[in-house]
């Protein structure tokens, strides 16, 4: 056993805060971010996290107190992690797309010492503080407000001396809540040592080199973003940061930045497979593409168009972000595990399955402390998900003769029809590869016979309009006829999150003005 599967922290167990300080004294001029213009040095970003620091100090926040983070990608919001991560105190990155009664259940639940937000974000917070006041609210931008604080005024504290930093690696720094889309959110508590091991699990995966430069759109609110912010600290890169993601600007920014790595989830790769081919495509500084989420025709024609490596992984919050990864390149596959977890494919009893056998994907440590003990104030929840010693992932998948796992579609997406069970992964990944599709979700919708029938959605390809009945007979070729859908719906857009995860619960149920193959073969037989 290495010192790395032993202790996949490495040598080096100093906390994020250590982190930082450790390398602002030897690096100070080295570059921590680009930010569109601006140029972040290390000497630079310890000055604004101390006096950051020291602000929310004077301000009575303390180690261990909650505070929900609710901004968007800009270094404020790196300085704001970094300030909450070296005074020990607990952030609650909050998506700044969340509204209504996800986003008041969520700072109810935390219960917050303080809350750091943009003003931009004020209308969407307010039915929220109406109904369960936080002592603490900092505004960021536009001033302050009557009753709460202006972060520019606290950003430029006196005092940029080094604050008392937090030296426990398994304090909780972060509590990130899921998407909700089967319920309420669940929170997920992350140690320093997790969100560093987690750090530490995506240089090995993308082959990070000193002089190396990530391109960051994911939000900072994210597991992924954060990992990115603390592997800089690590590491001699750079981080190049965007706002959002574009996929009409992606390449631009890119070579702009001169990035070596970009991060790609769910249907990142396949929208910018997607855009018109360019002679200047394959000229582009990147190495590496890493991320999860990644069909195999994509895969290859990502590759060979953009001359990119793909290094596909799998992994969960709860989990220290990654489970298993694909280093060798084999095509589809989400690799093998690190060598600090076991994993396993079980049936839903729990008993393991063999090679090809699918199931649901368990998880257990081999190093203690790299999953959640438990979902934050939610017992039923980690009863449901952590089970003798084990993870429930609630994905499917299985893995070959090598060893090599597979991912197969979430246990809850899938659809009963005639009696089958369809996972809805499979038929979308057919479906996408239609010449005019350029996004594409399925659904179960139900019918007369207490039974489930598909019901697909539709982005065509610009300039696209494609026939539902011979899309569905493109269909039949490539898949069981239980799989082929009942209804067909084109749409502009498919709801998703601002990591490009397609949200399935904002999708319609009706079907009504759809196109219904059945009702098609009944007329056309009359």
């Amino acid at each position: 056993m290495t010192l790395e599967d032993k202790y996949p922290w490495g040598a080096d167990d100093r906390t994020i805060g250590a982190l930082l300080a450790a390398r602002s004294a030897r690096d100070p001029g080295a570059i921590y971010c680009r930010f569109g213009e601006e140029r972040i040095a290390f000497g630079a970003l310890q000055e604004r996290v101390n006096r950051l620091a020291n602000g929310l100090l004077a301000l009575g926040i303390r180690e261990g107190d909650r505070v929900p983070v609710m901004l968007p990608n800009h270094p404020d919001h790196m300085v704001a992690f970094l300030a909450l991560a070296t005074i020990g105190a607990c952030q609650v990155p909050v998506n700044v797309h969340l509204r209504g009664a996800g986003l008041e259940y969520l700072l109810e639940h935390c219960e917050p010492r303080a809350l750091i937000a943009d003003r931009r974000y004020a209308e969407q917070l307010a039915p929220a503080l109406q109904k369960a006041p936080i002592a603490t609210v900092i505004w960021r931008g536009d001033g302050a407000g009557e009753g709460s604080h202006d972060f520019a005024a606290i950003a430029a504290h006196p005092d940029a001396s080094a604050p008392p930093c937090s030296h426990d690696p398994d304090r909780i720094l972060a509590i990130m809540y899921t998407s909700g889309t089967t319920g309420m959110p669940k929170g997920v508590p992350l140690t320093d040592r997790m969100l560093r091991v987690s750090a530490r699990a995506s240089r090995r995966l993308a082959d990070v080199r000193p002089g190396d430069v990530m391109f960051l759109w994911e939000p900072l609110y994210h597991i992924g973003g954060c990992e990115v912010m603390i592997l800089a600290l690590m590491e001699s890169v750079t981080i190049g940061l965007v706002e959002r993601f574009s996929v009409s600007q992606f390449w631009s920014q890119i070579r702009g930045y001169g990035a070596t790595h970009l991060h790609y989830l769910g249907g990142v790769l396949a929208l910018l497979l997607k855009e018109p081919p360019r002679p200047e495509d394959a000229d582009n500084p990147v190495r590496i593409a890493w991320g999860g989420g990644c069909p195999p025709t994509v895969w290859e024609a990502f590759a060979k168009r953009f001359g990119v490596a793909i290094r596909e992984c799998y992994g969960m919050t709860e989990a220290s972000s990654f489970t298993t990864q694909n280093l060798e390149g084999k095509v589809g596959s989400i690799g093998k595990p690190l060598p600090y977890f076991e994993v396993r494919v079980t049936d839903a009893a729990g008993v393991a399955r063999g090679p090809g056998e699918r199931g649901e994907i368990r998880v257990r440590e081999r190093v203690p402390g790299l999953i959640m003990q438990g979902y934050f104030r939610d017992p039923a929840a980690t009863a449901a998900a952590l089970q003798e010693g084990w993870l429930r992932t609630g994905d499917l998948g299985w893995y070959d003769a090598d060893g090599f796992f597979f991912y197969a579609g979430r246990t809850k997406d899938s659809i009963r029809r005639r009696g089958e069970n369809i996972a809805a992964f499979e038929v979308e990944r057919i479906i996408a590869d239609h010449p005019e599709v350029a996004e594409c979700a399925v659904i179960g919708v139900p019918n007369e016979l207490a039974d489930e029938d598909i019901k697909l959605f539709v982005r065509p390809k610009p300039n696209c309009r494609p026939d539902p009945a011979a899309l569905l007979r493109w269909c039949e070729a490539r898949m069981a006829a239980f799989q082929v859908p009942r209804y067909v719906a084109f749409v502009e857009a498919l709801p998703k999150t601002a990591t490009e995860r397609l949200r399935k619960e904002l999708l319609p149920r009706e079907v009504a003005g759809c196109f219904d193959r059945e009702a098609r073969g009944r007329a056309l037989r009359a």
